[in-house]
């Protein structure tokens, strides 16, 4: 079946989405990822409709060049001036009041991956926050959920631990498209709804992963090259709060995981993957340029598949086994956080790195897990448009 995004739209003339944009004076978020069935960038179909002013980069740039957490200075692209949403401090991630000026409308256009730590989708909220704020509008051109819209996984963060890899308290797979987000986002913020407008796709069902949507996938960060990646990440990024390289540096990241000090066959199997041991060597970051043992997760079945609860159990076996002398945690600074440990904001809390210090069982905390994105899956209802 054939889905029409937002942009879709756009390119066919659709009167209703084109109501708020058409002839306008724009401001455009979006990264190479923004791009019609036919592959044209959003900056070539909206400069037809519109008056396209400047450009907005989420983390990563505009340009999509940048690695993670690397912050992106002033691009220029399309021979435009690039505001980014993604500099030196927290204060960068939301746009200055000085940004909106001469502009009527944002134009929010990215593709996210369907996983709570995945950047965008708060950048498009802190987008329309700010926009309302300063009198404008967002209009968000909505885009498939990669790995579909039913099934939810990993419970909402706990008290306090809010972070750039979560802004509100949603499930780590959430199953909702950058638009139904963004209405969950404004509407806890208070944000006046009048001025925030979401284009639908035409043809999506909660049950399409992406590649039964008929669109062309383009990866939309550096480390996000495939729908395979996508689909491991709810918990292979969890990775990145360890001391294990998640496959940065490779070319299949958070498929791929390990370590120097590794040994593959502590790993439990799981339903809907196959875990292929296997020796690489990353080119940069965690253990840069020193060959690491681990594993390959081959996912057979991505329905029956669970990554959040999968990488859970293989971090805590995999640290079980770690040599006297390694620290598991990563401890340097995360998403602009220094005060609490990253795998507690990406986990939503404490519990999880506790429980695998002491080497505990996990069933318990497992089980409280679903039960919380059961109630999440309940509550996200009254933002779901399809």
């Amino acid at each position: 079946m054939s889905v029409a995004t937002g942009l879709d739209r756009i390119v066919a003339g659709d009167d209703e989405a084109l109501a708020s944009i058409r002839g306008r004076r724009i401001g455009l978020v979006a990264h190479p990822a923004s791009v019609d069935r036919q592959l044209r960038h959003a900056v070539d179909v909206l400069r037809e409709v519109a008056d396209l002013r400047v450009l907005f980069g989420p983390e990563h740039g505009f340009a999509g060049t940048a690695q993670d957490m690397a912050a992106v200075d002033g691009e220029a692209e399309h021979a435009m001036r690039v505001v980014s949403l993604y500099g030196s401090s927290a204060a960068d991630l939301s746009p200055r009041p000085e940004h909106f000026e001469g502009l009527d409308v944002v134009v929010v256009d990215l593709q996210d991956v369907g996983s709570r730590y995945y950047t965008f989708v708060w950048t498009a909220a802190l987008m329309a926050r700010a926009a309302a704020a300063a009198g404008v509008r967002t209009v968000i051109l909505d885009r498939p959920n990669p790995l579909g819209g039913e099934l939810v996984e990993g419970m909402p963060q706990r008290t306090g631990y809010r972070s750039f890899v979560g802004l509100h308290d949603v499930a780590v797979r959430h199953g909702m498209t950058i638009g139904e987000i963004v209405r969950l986002a404004c509407a806890r913020d208070r944000v006046d709804a009048s001025r925030v407008d979401v284009v639908p796709m035409v043809g999506w069902r909660r049950a399409m992963r992406f590649d039964e949507t008929g669109l062309p996938w383009v990866l939309p960060s550096p480390n996000m090259p495939t729908l395979e990646t996508a689909t491991v990440y709810p918990g292979g990024c969890l990775i990145e709060g360890t001391t294990m390289s998640e496959g940065r540096g490779t070319t299949r990241p958070f498929e791929i995981f390990g370590a120097p000090w590794l040994d593959p066959s502590v790993l439990s199997p799981v339903e809907g993957a196959t875990l292929r041991p296997l020796a690489f060597e990353p080119t940069f970051q965690k253990h840069g340029r020193t060959v690491c043992r681990g594993v390959q997760v081959h996912v057979d079945d991505p329905r029956a598949f669970r990554s959040y609860h999968a990488y859970l159990r293989w971090i805590a076996e995999a640290l079980a086994t770690a040599p006297d002398d390694v620290f598991p945690w990563r401890r340097e600074e995360y998403e602009y956080e220094t005060s609490r440990p990253a795998i507690d904001l990406l986990t939503g809390g404490p519990e999880y790195r506790q429980l695998v210090n002491a080497r505990a069982s996990l069933d318990e905390y497992l089980a409280k897990d679903a039960e919380g994105a059961s109630r999440f899956a309940t509550e996200r209802e009254a933002f779901l448009l399809y």
